[in-house]
């Protein structure tokens, strides 16, 4: 390397890994999906579990923030700085989402399951491992277009699922509920659950779209 050539790789900065904050954020949803399916599961630990989701929220906030200062001082970016942003901000929606559920359910004082509430958290833990499987071959995207395209499928699958288990859940809620205050509560709470497999369908469409520009 030319003493030129070495001067300017000084002056330019250190090479911000936007990879590894997709990385380490899906990672925090992993697990704030497994709170959830634990709430599901055993509905007396609702309190400690919904602690821990909202702690997991805010170490993802945190890894968002991180990611979008990198964005604002980085000259050179990887893939497309307007789809970092998005895709940072998209992964970041899924976690509000499922914090945004939990939250809900303490704050309603929801003391016995619906079944479809584990139905619900199978599916966020499956599409968040999707996600995961995904976002693990992001930085090596044409390699890994395969890959990512295959659990990109799953996602959008999950997605599906998650659909079906609003249209069945609400039905069975509106013949089967009596209390009308039990139906507002569950109806927001399946809602919310849905809303997070939506977002993470729209985590899929960014990451295929950028391996599509790049291929």
């Amino acid at each position: 390397m030319s003493p030129r050539a070495m001067m300017l790789k000084r002056l330019l900065p250190k090479e911000t890994s936007f990879f590894d904050f997709f990385e380490r954020h899906t990672k925090l949803t992993i697990e704030a999906c497994k709170e959830l399916d634990a709430i599901a599961a055993y509905p007396s630990e609702l309190r400690d579990r919904v602690a821990r989701i909202k702690e997991l929220e805010h170490q993802a906030d945190d890894i968002t923030h991180e990611c979008i200062e990198a964005l604002h001082r980085t000259f050179i970016t990887p893939i497309d700085r307007a789809d970092i942003h998005r895709l940072m901000k998209r992964l970041d929606d899924i976690i509000d989402s499922v914090d945004s559920a939990a939250s809900r359910m303490l704050l309603y004082d929801i003391q016995a399951m619906r079944p479809e509430m584990k139905q619900f958290t199978v599916v966020l833990m499956r599409a968040s491992a999707e996600i995961d499987g995904a976002i693990a071959h992001f930085r090596n995207m044409n390699r890994g277009a395969d890959a990512i395209s295959m659990h990109c499928r799953g996602i959008y699958d999950a997605e599906n699922q998650g659909d079906q288990i609003l249209r069945s859940a609400l039905q069975r809620l509106f013949n089967e509920e009596k209390d009308p205050i039990h139906v507002i509560k569950w109806k927001e709470i399946f809602e919310r659950l849905e809303k997070a497999t939506d977002r993470c369908e729209e985590v899929a469409n960014i990451v295929q779209g950028v391996v599509i520009e790049a291929s």
